[in-house]
């Protein structure tokens, strides 16, 4: 084929098959890897599929939720499922394909079904609960001896939060008169980060062993969306190998998190 195109030719090609092949709405999985809003109230994803391993993407696409229709889809979707649209959340999107010649492929997203979303939340708790009973370690920082009277405590907590104040305050007045040793390690009770910085104060806490009895973590109460972080794989698997009693104290005595079970 001797014919020559344009690039622009090429793309608008590109676009047609696309639109020929593809005209109508889908529902499709994906995993939110970026979000963000922008000023205009328009809210820019980054979608990505992984391969089984749960760490390489195994494909990837730029979405995009116009401001007319991401006021309704944000407030249904956290009413609906406690959570906000976030960073890791996996999501099943109703879309329609787009094809731009300077922007490529995208996906224009109408519609969000919470449903799946709690039903993938809960999946992957007993998913990560299975797995720390297959691996015999659910229980061992609750098999460890318990101190009659601990009084060296390291807490791990966000700096100002009303948990850890209250939490001080509460051993300070405590009835028996007791006198306790505190020393707080900063991390991060929410977001992204809260994986990497709990276990790094937990690894610090484990270079002075000999300075405390047992570790307490505090995060006082709040959303699903907040609490949602510690039904984490990795925190929990150090939690059952750290050397000190562990004691939570996360959101409301309702809430039950995968690190609550296993401290």
């Amino acid at each position: 084929m001797n014919e020559k195109l344009s690039l622009t030719e090429l793309q608008l090609i590109i676009k047609d098959s696309i639109y020929l092949a593809m005209p109508d709405m889908y529902w499709v999985i994906a995993e939110i890897s970026e979000i963000k809003e922008n000023y205009n109230g328009h809210c820019y994803l980054d979608l990505v599929e992984k391969h089984p391993d749960e760490v390489s993407i195994r494909s990837r696409v730029k979405a995009v939720i116009w401001s007319s229709r991401y006021r309704f889809i944000k407030s249904f979707f956290e009413s609906s499922a406690g959570e906000s649209l976030r960073e890791g959340l996996k999501v099943l999107i109703r879309v329609k394909i787009e094809y731009h010649e300077i922007y490529g492929l995208s996906l224009v997203i109408n519609d969000i079904d919470p449903a799946f979303t709690i039903g993938d939340m809960a999946l992957r708790r007993q998913q990560i609960l299975k797995r720390l009973e297959e691996e015999g370690v659910i229980t061992m920082n609750k098999d460890l001896d318990f101190p009659v009277v601990p009084q060296r405590i390291a807490v791990i907590s966000s700096s100002g939060a009303a948990g850890y104040v209250d939490f001080i305050k509460h051993l300070k007045w405590n009835s028996y008169g007791y006198a306790f040793y505190t020393v707080r390690f900063e991390a991060p009770m929410q977001g992204k980060e809260t994986e990497a910085g709990l276990i790094k104060a937990l690894d610090k806490i484990a270079s002075h062993l000999d300075k405390f009895d047992l570790a307490v973590i505090i995060r006082g109460g709040g959303s699903q969306a907040d609490l949602s972080w510690f039904d984490n794989y990795n925190i929990a698997f150090y939690i059952t190998q750290f050397p000190l009693p562990v004691i939570t104290g996360i959101g409301h005595e309702k809430d039950l998190s995968v690190t609550d079970i296993v401290a």
